[in-house]
């Protein structure tokens, strides 16, 4: 499968596309007045401590305080070791606070740990999203090319992409041994068949990083940034750039450097194709990116047989209908509406890649009424997200013909990064009809017996909403005219939304 990284940079935004088969799998956007702050290391002060939600409130000198779980809290037990270090404590009262202190976990409790106004290292688990704070943590992990480093906790993990159990053992056993004391390593995907000497420069460059955290960590004032993660072109190398990558496309000199720079630093044993592009056409216009991107914006998705599939996110869930459409089949009806389920199957996981959309999502296929189908369409919805790097979990088809799944948030959806609700229907998707909207102004002008004693009225209205009153409804304005007493002005006003209207006396 060909594979291509494409960069286009600006002084406002960067976006980086990769492409699978010169298809537009993955988006990613930056811009550089919202900035990602997700790995970054922040000192934070509490704020509030709340025993009902078990859970507290950190300023770490954001708009909003961060929001830390009691599951994200990590226990420093040298605290535990400097309270028994205490020479007035007798032995009894040391076995008591040792038992108490150890038996926190699972069951410990938020206000055990956290005080209003004492001082934590947080990392950012997830970004602001809407009105909602970070969520953060105190297990803080430090990703490199290969390994991430998890200071906090003794735990060896393995990417769960790397499947062969023989492999999965082989890395476990090389992390045992390079596993700094009280730290932890997880092995990310693109470990796997590297050697123990490749991994141990990452686990070297990692521990560094650590020690250079901790010592910065005592000359930051709470609330303070710690530690910034890597900027959004190197942080995409590091992450996404696999040795299946056949060219890496870059229209900035300046980033063109600084990827050059840290590849040969940190994989320089991999070998890449790195181009500056220098076009004066823009660089998602010549691998015809731009159009993807309009489509993925699109709440209908046609499928190439004819039928499509609609999709709609909303704050709660994102919601996924499937049509035939125009697909009309060659044999009979279930077989006609399993073809158009299976196709819809595989857009639908590559959509839900693209757009980045997390959380719930409720896929409504087209009934089936054979069982065999039904698995057959499960079955090709899990194997295409399969490809997905980020969490999912998708239960069967309901009797409703309903798959409902989940999959983990990462940052705002393309959809949140790229728009913004609609100032006239305020983000319903809809507005109100001429005719109702006409309804409306008759409604309000009704209101004008015990108002005004001006003899003329002038109603400013969208020209759609006048054409209506001029013609369709000529006869109701007329009787209202004899109704009321007064003359009515009917007046466009092409500044004025479809459904916005104002009545104003004239004299």
């Amino acid at each position: 499968m060909a594979k291509e990284m494409i960069f286009n940079c600006s002084d406002n935004e960067v976006r980086i596309a990769i492409l699978e088969n010169h298809h537009l799998t993955n988006l990613y956007i930056e811009r550089t007045v919202e900035k990602s702050i997700a790995g970054n290391i922040y000192l934070g002060r509490v704020v509030r401590v709340l025993p009902g939600m078990q859970a507290a409130f950190v300023d770490i000198g954001l708009d909003r305080a961060a929001f830390l779980h009691v599951s994200d809290t990590f226990h420093d037990f040298s605290e535990l070791e400097l309270l028994m270090s205490d020479e007035e404590l007798t032995e009894r009262e040391i076995i008591d606070l040792e038992q108490k202190w150890y038996s926190r976990e699972p069951g410990y409790q938020i206000e055990d740990i956290l005080k209003e106004g004492q001082e934590i290292l947080v990392q950012i688990a997830k970004e602001p999203l809407g009105t909602k704070g970070a969520r953060i943590t105190t297990y803080i992990s430090l990703p490199g090319r290969k390994l991430v480093l998890m200071p906090t906790v003794q735990h060896i993990g393995i990417s769960r992409q790397i499947t062969d159990e023989n492999e999965r053992a082989r890395l476990k056993k090389i992390l045992e041994g390079l596993r700094p004391d009280g730290h932890g390593l997880i092995a990310r995907t693109v470990s796997e068949g590297k050697s123990e000497e490749d991994l141990k420069g990452d686990v070297e460059y990692l521990t560094r990083v650590w020690e250079t955290i901790k010592l910065k960590k005592e000359h930051v004032a709470a609330p303070g940034l710690v530690h910034a993660d890597l900027g959004i072109t190197l942080r995409a190398m590091r992450d996404f750039f696999t040795e299946d990558v056949e060219q890496i496309v870059i229209d900035s000199k300046s980033e063109f450097e600084k990827i050059r720079e840290f590849m040969d630093t940190y994989i320089p044993a991999v070998t890449y194709n790195l181009k500056l592009y220098e076009e004066d056409q823009p660089v998602f216009d010549t691998f015809g990116i731009e159009l993807d991107i309009k489509r993925a914006l699109n709440n209908k998705v046609w499928l190439k047989s004819g039928g499509y599939i609609i999709i709609e996110e909303t704050e709660a869930l994102c919601a996924v209908d499937v049509n035939t459409g125009k697909y009309v089949g060659k044999r009979n009806l279930e077989d006609t509406i399993l073809n158009t389920n299976l196709e819809a199957a595989k857009e639908i996981a590559y959509q839900i890649r693209l757009r980045n959309i997390g959380g719930i999502i409720i896929i409504d296929f087209i009934d089936m009424e054979s069982e065999l189908n039904r698995e057959k369409v499960f079955t090709t919805l899990v194997e295409e997200m399969g490809n997905d790097k980020s969490k999912t979990k998708i239960q069967k088809i309901s009797e409703l013909g309903l798959i409902e799944m989940t999959r983990q948030r990462k940052g705002k959806s393309l959809q949140k990064v790229m728009c913004e609700p609609c100032p006239c229907c305020e983000g319903l998707g809809v507005i109100k009809s001429t005719t109702t909207v006409c309804y409306e102004i008759f409604r309000e002008l009704m209101r004008e017996k015990t108002g005004t004693l001006s003899r003329m009225i002038c109603v400013l209205v969208h020209p759609d909403v006048a054409d209506r009153l001029l013609q369709d409804e000529k006869n109701t304005i007329e009787r209202l005219e004899r109704e009321l007493g007064k003359k009515i002005i009917i007046k466009v006003d092409h500044n004025l939304y479809p459904e916005y209207y104002q009545i104003m006396p004239l004299q």
